[in-house]
C-alpha cells in the first residue's frame, strides 16, 4: 500500500516537471517568433527602395561564374578585400590622389561631409547587410569613386582612346568589370564627387558630364565602332541610371509607343533559318538603338524583318548577363533586355543560323567561331525564366508568327526547306524540272506525228490493229511501206 503510494507521488512529480518542461520551450519559440515579428518592424534592406545593388542569384551564377565576379579590380564592397584583388589597390589610391589635389581646387573637406551625412543611404542601396564599419567605408567609398572620376578625366582628355598612366591591356578589362553588377556605386554619389572634383576656374575646357563620359566609355562593349551612340542630355529622365549598369541599360531601351507598350508573347519566334525560307527578308539597320526591331510588310505576301546590328566580342557575354541578372532583382524595371536575350535566342538554334544573320549584317564577333557564338547566344538565358506578359516585342513575334502560319508562307517554306536548301539541291531541282519539262515536250511531238500518221485509216481498222499489235507487231501505213520501197529501189539503182 505504501509503495503505491509512493509510486503515484513519484509519476506525479515526474509529470508536472515534464509538463513544466515543455511549457518552458512553448514559452522560448514564442518569444522567439515575437521578438522576429518587432525586428521585421525595422526597415529591411531588401525591402528599401534605395536597393539597387544586388548578389547575382546563385542559379544565375553557376552558369557563368567568371561574368559576375571581378578578377582584377573591386568597386563597391560586394568584394572589398578580397585577396587576389589588392595589386589595383595601389592604382586607385594614386588615381584618388591625382583628383583631390589641392592645387586642382578639389572641395576635399565637403566630400568628407557628404560622405559622412550620406552614409546610411548609401548603405541601403546594397541588398546585403555590409559588415564593414563606418570609417573602413567611407575611406573605401571615396578612393573608389574617386578612381572612376579621374579615369573619366583621363579619358575625356585623350579622345577615349587611351590613358597615358594605363596600360592599353588594362583599360578594356577595367571597362569589362566595372560593368559588373556587383562591382557599381550609387550613381548620386559619384554624381556629387564628380561635381566637386570638376570645380577649377584655371580649366578653359569644358567638362563632359559624368553620365556623357559613362555612356562613351561603355557603349563599345554593345556595339563597336557603330555609327551612333546614346547621347545623354541634362534632365533626360529616360537616362536617370542608378549605376553605371542601369545607365547602360537605360540608353539601349526601345522607344515604345501606343498603349500597350509591353504585352503577352506565348510564344518564342522561329528560328532565322525558317523565317527566311517563308519569306521574310532580314534588313540590318545601324541607324537605329539596339533593342529597335521591327516586323512589316515589304511588298506582295513578303515581309520584313529590321534588326539594329549587335557585336559580341566577350565570350562570356558579360554586359548582358550582368543587365539580365539587375532586370531579374530589381523590381521597378521592365526586362526589355531579357526579352531581347530571348527573342535572339529564338532566332539561333545553330551555327548556320549566326552565319545567315552574319551575312545579313545583322550580328558581328571576334569568338573563333560561329558555334561559340551560337552556344553563348543560348546560354545567357540558361537558369531564367521568360515573363510572358511583360514583352516589348510581342507585336513583333506574334505577327511573325501569323505571317509564318498562313498558306503561302506554309508552302513556300515546304518547297524552299526540302528543294532549296542549298544551290546543290537547287541545280539539282532545277535539272530534274527541266529534264521533265524535255520529256513531256517529246511525248508531245511524238503523240501529234502519230496522229499524222494514223489520220487516213478508219476507226474499225485502227482497233483491229491495236488488238493485233501484241501478235504481229506495230503496223505499218500503206503510205509509209510505199515511201520505204521506193528509197530502197533508189539505193540499189545507186
Amino acid at each position: 500500500m505504501a509503495s503505491g503510494k509512493i509510486m503515484r507521488l513519484a509519476f506525479k512529480k515526474f509529470s508536472t516537471r515534464k509538463l513544466h518542461g515543455t511549457a518552458d520551450r512553448r514559452s522560448n519559440w514564442r518569444d522567439l517568433m515575437k521578438r522576429e515579428l518587432e525586428s521585421g518592424k525595422r526597415e529591411n534592406p531588401e525591402e528599401s527602395n534605395l536597393v539597387c545593388i544586388y548578389r547575382v542569384p546563385s542559379n544565375m551564377r553557376m552558369v557563368e561564374p567568371k561574368a559576375y565576379r571581378p578578377n582584377n579590380i573591386s568597386i563597391g564592397p560586394c568584394h572589398h578585400g578580397s585577396p587576389k584583388l589588392q595589386n589595383m589597390e595601389v592604382l586607385k589610391r594614386n588615381f584618388y590622389r591625382r583628383l583631390f589635389n589641392p592645387n586642382n581646387g578639389a572641395k576635399l573637406d565637403e566630400a568628407f561631409k557628404f560622405l559622412e551625412e550620406q552614409e546610411s543611404n548609401v548603405r541601403r542601396c546594397y541588398m546585403e547587410d555590409i559588415k564593414l564599419s563606418s570609417d573602413e567605408f567611407l575611406q573605401m567609398m571615396l578612393v573608389d569613386a574617386s578612381f572612376i572620376i579621374q579615369l573619366f578625366k583621363d579619358l575625356s582628355l585623350h579622345e577615349f582612346r587611351q590613358v597615358p598612366s594605363l596600360s592599353r591591356w588594362i583599360v578594356p578589362i577595367i571597362r569589362r568589370e566595372l560593368i559588373m553588377l556587383e562591382n557599381q556605386i550609387p550613381m548620386f554619389v559619384l554624381n556629387k564627387l564628380f561635381e566637386l572634383s570638376s570645380v577649377d576656374a584655371t580649366s578653359s575646357q569644358p567638362c563632359m558630364s559624368l553620365k556623357a563620359s559613362a555612356l562613351r566609355f561603355f557603349y563599345p562593349l554593345l556595339q563597336v565602332d557603330s555609327n551612333i551612340s546614346p547621347e545623354y542630355e541634362k534632365g533626360d529622365e529616360k537616362l536617370r541610371g542608378l549605376h553605371f549598369l542601369d545607365l547602360l541599360r537605360s540608353s539601349i531601351r526601345p522607344k515604345i509607343e501606343g498603349e500597350k507598350p509591353r504585352g503577352a508573347q506565348h510564344q518564342m519566334v522561329r528560328s532565322i533559318t525558317e523565317l527566311m525560307e517563308a519569306g521574310v527578308r532580314i534588313k540590318a539597320d545601324e541607324s537605329r538603338q539596339l533593342l529597335d526591331i521591327t516586323f512589316g510588310k515589304k511588298w506582295g505576301f513578303l515581309r520584313e524583318l529590321t534588326i539594329p546590328p549587335l557585336n559580341i566580342n566577350d565570350h562570356r557575354g558579360t554586359v548582358f548577363r550582368n543587365i539580365v541578372a539587375f532586370e531579374k532583382c530589381h523590381k521597378e524595371c521592365n526586362p526589355d533586355v531579357t526579352t531581347y536575350l530571348f527573342f535572339f535566342n529564338g532566332l539561333i538554334n545553330s551555327a548556320d543560323d549566326v552565319s545567315l544573320l552574319h551575312y545579313k549584317g545583322v550580328l558581328h564577333h571576334s569568338l573563333g567561331n560561329d558555334n561559340i557564338v551560337s552556344e553563348l547566344i543560348n546560354n545567357i538565358t540558361k537558369e531564367i525564366v521568360r515573363d510572358k506578359h511583360e514583352s516589348y516585342l510581342h507585336k513583333v513575334v506574334n505577327d511573325a508568327h501569323l505571317y509564318f502560319n498562313s498558306f503561302y508562307a506554309r508552302k513556300r517554306a515546304s518547297l524552299v526547306h526540302h528543294y532549296l536548301t542549298s544551290w546543290v539541291v537547287g541545280v539539282s531541282t532545277i535539272g530534274a524540272l527541266l529534264v521533265l519539262y524535255l520529256t513531256f515536250i517529246q511525248t508531245v511531238f511524238g503523240f501529234a506525228g502519230a496522229l499524222k500518221a494514223l489520220e487516213n485509216k478508219s476507226f474499225p481498222s485502227l482497233l483491229v490493229d491495236a488488238f493485233c499489235t501484241p501478235f504481229r507487231g506495230t503496223p505499218i501505213s500503206k503510205m509509209e511501206g510505199e515511201s520505204s520501197s521506193q528509197n530502197d529501189a533508189t539505193k540499189l539503182e545507186k
